[in-house]
């Protein structure tokens, strides 16, 4: 083990980089490799890639078993999933959304001509604060998006009562979500659809796909209409639509990683695990928390970096664990509101969102998943640890170092 004992052991100060390759948030959990090349071989065999094959339509019914749902619909990815049901359900006008969150959120809007309106979030939670979402509406709201950031679930009950007595449409990008569960129910039953992400990095993957989970009869027909071009059956189309079809070989792996999911859970939390012993005690980096009482899939582990308790900044522990080969992200930095075409369309939305604005500058995502090891996560542990237990030294030193470059 590369552990830090001297600030000269810092790869950033001319030591040698805790790991040789690049570990990575978010890398790919891979089910079992045979089964699936059956799967491809199976696909292959019928000549069947895409437009709803068997596969698809399995993984369609396996997901809304899992979820408890009556409908699953399954897309190319979860970008256009969102755009789908957004548009299938009416949205119009105005759409409160948090800024923390990935910019495909409000993008899903802004694409469509609605307007994204940035609510502040809970700094508990993460997720949009319902005392501030009621502040939000206006004449021309017609819905709410909740995100499941972290797999850790909204304010369900405070958002359907808000929605409920202001007549507007609720749903819930549930991207993190995919497995886990509110009040002993499954994300993917509330509002009125959840949209799910299976891009690579995200807990269960089919390479690239998404879907949408709804207990809504009419508006899972709509949504089937529209990613199939608006044909219902054989040459006949009755509806706008576009092309949203998650291919054959996406099913196939999603399907496989679905026999793996208890697996993958236990790795997730496992790590999570290692991170919260490793990191336990150490001033000013606290560790997100999951409920342990409801369902999780532990994908992210999330710290808070308090620069004014901790002696550094996050971004300076970035840079430093950058340097180490642990490729940490600063999720979801610097916040929708401050990228464009938003920064320009509302350049005063950050004086309305001052816990955004907080927690941006503070949340870390470290590496975890299937290919991270305990011995592993000890290490950026313990590079961590070193640094904040020597915030001033390594600071100076690094300080001077800089100066050194300058002259």
């Amino acid at each position: 083990m590369n552990s830090k004992v001297a600030i000269g052991d810092l790869a950033i100060a001319g030591g040698q980089p805790a790991f040789t390759d690049p570990i990575h948030v978010g890398r790919p959990n891979i089910g079992n490799r045979e089964r699936f090349l059956t799967r491809a071989n199976e696909m292959l065999d019928r000549n069947w890639l895409t437009n709803r094959g068997p596969f698809v339509r399995e993984f369609e019914q396996r997901v809304a078993d899992f979820l408890g749902v009556k409908h699953c619909i399954a897309t190319c990815n979860a970008t256009v999933a969102l755009e789908i049901a957004i548009r299938a359900s009416g949205m119009s006008g105005e759409v409160i959304v948090p800024s923390f969150t990935f910019v495909a959120t409000a993008h899903a809007l802004q694409w469509q001509e609605i307007t994204p309106v940035f609510c502040d979030i809970d700094p508990r939670t993460h997720c949009l604060d319902p005392e501030k979402v009621e502040r939000m509406i206006t004449p021309l709201t017609t819905g709410i998006i909740g995100v499941h950031l972290w797999g850790n679930p909204c304010a369900v009950d405070a958002l359907s009562d808000i929605a409920g007595r202001n007549n507007l449409m609720l749903m819930f990008d549930a991207a993190h979500a995919f497995g886990c569960s509110w009040k002993g129910r499954m994300i993917g039953s509330f509002g009125l659809a959840e949209v799910f992400s299976f891009h690579a990095t995200k807990f269960l993957n089919t390479f690239e796909g998404g879907a949408v989970a709804t207990n809504d009869d009419a508006l899972a027909a709509k949504i089937r209409l529209m990613q199939n071009f608006g044909f219902a059956g054989y040459d006949n189309v009755i509806y706008i639509g576009t092309n949203g079809k998650m291919a054959e070989f996406a099913g196939a792996m999603g399907l496989t990683n679905l026999e793996n999911i208890k697996a993958m859970i236990e790795c997730n939390q496992r790590n999570y695990r290692a991170y919260r012993r490793g990191l336990s005690g150490l001033t000013g980096v606290s560790l997100f928390a999951y409920d342990e009482t409801e369902r999780g899939n532990y994908q992210y582990v999330i710290v808070e970096v308090n620069e004014g308790l901790s002696g550094v900044s996050r971004d300076f522990l970035v840079e430093i664990l950058h340097a180490e080969n642990i490729l940490a992200r600063r999720y979801f930095f610097p916040g929708c509101h401050r990228m464009e075409p938003y920064r320009s369309y509302f350049p005063h939305a950050g004086l309305l969102l001052p816990e955004t604005e907080r927690v941006c500058r503070r949340v870390l995502a470290l590496p975890t998943g299937t290919t991270i090891s305990e011995e592993d996560i000890d290490r950026v542990c313990g590079v961590i640890r070193f640094v904040i237990e020597n915030a001033e030294t390594v600071q100076a030193r690094l300080a001077r170092q800089e100066l050194a470059l300058v002259h």
